[in-house]
Formats: structure tokens, sequence, C-alpha cells
């Protein structure tokens, strides 16, 4: 049975970096499903990623940096397919530490900005000018994070990027329906194994520290946050709108372990 019915559905998915991307497990799970997925990548280096782990699948170059690639890129798409696409995925984070980790009032304005309009802003563009393109029950959705609202310090600036991430959802959700019936939402996992994660200095640490705090004390598979991703983007979500989904495996709501209490204590 085609539960998810996302079989000869047509889905953009940008952000894949490699094999252990958000956006790559995401679109194994939608070809698995029987969609045909659309990679956009940033540069010529992912592009030749991208065809290695999806050989049959159509991939192009796009520096959401600059909103005029997102425009070129959507030309480009809309030329090589016949009809409309029926979901988006934005799994694009980008943060510059390369003078390391500062106090978050130290926090550089050109970084902050940068982020912002990469990490971000690039939802917003990628909706306006896929818009036409987009199918009129179709479905977009977003990767954030667990919580924006705790003080990771090795996290940096990031959070409250992903805070107007998350904020922005309800705004586009909003503006589309008076036109189309597109569903916006989010995934926000705990921490991954990620190769954009590897970079964060003492993420190893936190990632360890996460998994001890989750109610089942095993650390989330980036394939299980692909699999709500999915559903997401599959008419079995059609109700949901303008929604973030928490999934971290309890993290959460478990402060207060046993274990921790223990360790910290002695």
């Amino acid at each position: 049975m085609d539960f998810l019915k996302l079989a000869d559905k047509t889905i953009v998915v940008f952000g894949l970096a490699n094999r252990k991307s958000v956006a790559c497990a995401i679109a194994k799970v939608l070809q698995a499903a029987g969609a045909e997925v659309i990679h956009v990548v940033r540069s010529t280096v992912r592009k030749e990623t991208a065809e290695k782990l999806f050989p049959d699948s159509r991939v192009f170059i796009c520096d959401v940096e600059d909103e005029e690639n997102i425009m070129r890129v959507k030309k480009e798409i809309a030329a090589s397919i016949d009809g409309k696409i029926h979901g988006i995925v934005h799994s694009i984070a980008f943060a510059n530490y390369a003078d390391g980790f500062k106090p978050f009032h130290e926090t550089n304005k050109k970084d902050f900005l940068q982020a912002l309009d990469i990490s971000c802003f690039s939802l917003i563009a990628i909706c306006k000018h896929f818009r036409e393109l987009l199918d009129a029950n179709g479905s977009v959705v977003t990767i954030s994070i667990s919580t924006t609202r705790m003080a990771a310090e090795n996290y940096g600036y990031m959070a409250p990027i992903k805070a107007a991430l998350e904020s922005s959802l309800c705004f586009l959700a909003k503006s589309f329906s008076s036109f189309s019936k597109v569903r916006f939402n989010g995934v926000c996992p705990g921490l991954l194994k990620t190769s954009a994660s590897a970079g964060i200095p003492g993420y190893v640490d936190s990632y360890l520290y996460a998994e001890k705090l989750t109610l089942r004390k095993k650390g989330l598979q980036t394939t299980e946050i692909a699999d709500i991703a999915a559903f997401l983007l599959s008419e079995r979500s059609s109700a949901i709108t303008a929604q973030t989904i928490v999934a971290d495996g309890g993290m959460g709501i478990n402060y207060f372990d046993a274990d921790i209490i223990a360790k910290v204590v002695d």
C-alpha cells in the first residue's frame, strides 16, 4: 500500500552536501517512496557528490546568498520538467565561525546577517520565486533545531536565526493561503551526526550528553528526521501547516534525569 502517496510526485531538495546530510537522508526516503527528487546544491563539487549518490536525479547549482541564482535555478528546473513540482525541502544553514566562538554579545553583525540571509531568508526567497512552479496543494518543509530557547554556547548565534526561520513558516503559510493550499512546516531535530555539526567545537560532547538525556538513551538518527519530513511532504499531513515538529527523543522533558543528576552530584 502506498501510504504516503508520494509516487510520481516531484520534490526539489535544497541543501545536500554529502551522504551524511539531512537533505541526503530525506531524498533517499522520497526516492524509496517513488518520488522524483531534484537536487539543488551550492557548488560544482557538491553537484558531483549529489550525482554519485543519486545518479538518476537531476542536479542543479544555486548559491542562495545571491537571489538572482534562485531566480535562475527556478527557470532551469521549470524548463527541465513537465508540469509542476509538489514539494520543496529547505535544508540550508550556514554560519561563519572562522574566527572561533565568541560570547553572544560579541557577535559580528556581518556574520550574523550573512547567516540570517543564507539560513532563513533563503526559504522566503525560494518560496517567492518557485510560487508559480509549485503545485497548489504542495508542501514546503524546512529543517530547524529542537529548541531555540536553550543558550548552547557552542551553537553561537544560530539559535536566534533558526527562531526567525520557524517564525517565517506561519507568515508564508498565511500569505500563500490567499491563492493556494500550499503547506509550510518544519522538522526540529535534536542533535544529529552530520558533517555540518562536526565542525562545531565541542559538538561530540554535546551529542553524547544529549543522547543520555533522551528517554530511550539512544541518539537520533538522520533517517528518523527524514521520515518525518517525508510525512510532511505527503498528502497524509494535509491538515498540518504553519507548524514545527520537535523530534528530540524526549530530551526536552528530561532535564532531571536521575542518572545525569547522580553523576553531577557525585
